[in-house]
């Protein structure tokens, strides 16, 4: 084998590791198939370490993780630990010393899986999102004073420095160029189409037009941009899904639009991305959550984990082989698998698994 891939496992928390063997299992067949290796490492940061050891990451983890070409991740999330603590503590942790600026979400509509939107198939929902993913609203900026009485005042900043909205934006044009509708052969133009609120984020989105337009002109002529209002990119997101190739927008609007992408494309269960560091160590994991209450018993759907693990490899440019999964997807959610919920995939979430396997 001409390369090998050394990649962090972490299962995490309840369904996380059902799902993530399912993946591996993929990817194991894949790099079989077109000639790398892989070296799959797993660690054991969750919920069950965290309250044996009441250590949520040991202080090594984010140098030894660096050492690694990728991270394949289950879900983080326990009944028995507070909301936030884990989430903070691993996934945002991780993101921030890492660089990992990017989150990448494609929405793409698979054959054969429903969507709620009345009279739009694969061909209409097809489009991807670029998340700046570790500025913004997110990163703590602001306090409380007076807490607890009745003049208590909470403030919390959405703060952006030009540097932070360049690279997001050179991302999202480079990707548009790559990935966009004609590159790909489904229509006449890369059109990357920037999502924000110009006309009440006055100071923050100007920042993010200005340079979106100057990086535009100077170094993407080729890409045609658009801009959109947040609030009209949802409701467009509804209505008319297939006006969008390549949306890039900042932290906070980016976690909200791409859940309702999820479920335009069909829910969780398909629902796959990646927190990417383009020079770095980047992070891929299916969206839906660890769903503790399906823990063992083998009915959870595991393509968002497989789907995520073809992201991985596109990623490190194994491009061929990353197609490979995603067209075995394809042809798992048209014409075998019943449903993407739990339970009623006429399938066990192995077998789902072997399903993809054997079309690889």
């Amino acid at each position: 084998m001409s390369r090998t891939y050394k990649i962090a496992a972490i299962p995490g928390d309840g369904t996380g590791a059902e799902v993530l063997n399912e993946g591996k299992k993929v990817l194991e067949a894949t790099a079989s198939k077109f000639g790398f290796g892989l070296d799959l490492v797993e660690f054991d940061f969750g919920g069950d370490r965290y309250l044996r050891t009441g250590e949520i990451l040991p202080d090594s983890a984010v140098n030894e993780l660096k050492t690694f070409d990728a991270i394949y991740l289950g879900a983080i999330g326990h009944p028995d630990v507070k909301p936030g603590i884990l989430e903070k503590g691993i996934l945002l942790r991780l993101r921030f010393e890492l660089d990992q600026y990017i989150n990448l979400r494609p929405i793409r509509l698979y054959p054969g899986v429903e969507t709620p939107l009345k009279n739009k198939g694969p061909n209409e929902i097809d489009f991807v999102v670029v998340r700046e993913n570790t500025g913004g609203i997110y990163t703590g900026v602001g306090g409380i004073s007076m807490k607890g009485t009745e003049h208590e005042t909470a403030v919390q900043s959405m703060v952006y420095n030009r540097f932070q909205v360049e690279r997001c934006l050179r991302y999202a044009f480079d990707y548009t160029r790559r990935h966009g509708k004609k590159a790909c052969g489904r229509g006449t133009a890369n059109t990357l189409g920037l999502v924000g609120k110009t006309n009440v984020l006055t100071h923050v989105f100007d920042l993010w037009e200005r340079v979106f337009h100057e990086l535009g002109e100077s170094d993407y002529l080729d890409i045609k941009r658009e801009y959109y209002h947040v609030d009209a990119a949802c409701m467009w997101m509804v209505k008319n899904p297939e006006w969008f190739d390549v949306l890039v927008t900042c932290n906070m609007f980016g976690d909200i639009i791409t859940d309702l992408g999820a479920m335009a494309q069909g829910g969780m269960g398909i629902a796959a991305g990646g927190n990417i560091s383009p020079k770095g160590v980047s992070m891929f994991e299916p969206i839906g959550g660890s769903a503790p209450k399906y823990t063992g018993m083998g009915i959870i759907n595991p393509l968002a984990s497989i789907a995520a693990g073809s992201m991985m490899l596109d990623t490190l440019g194994e491009y061929k082989a990353a197609e490979a999964i995603e067209k075995a997807v394809i042809v798992v959610t048209s014409t075998k698998i019943k449903s993407l919920e739990a339970g009623k995939m006429g399938y066990s979430t192995c077998e789902v698994g072997d399903l993809v396997v054997e079309e690889i």
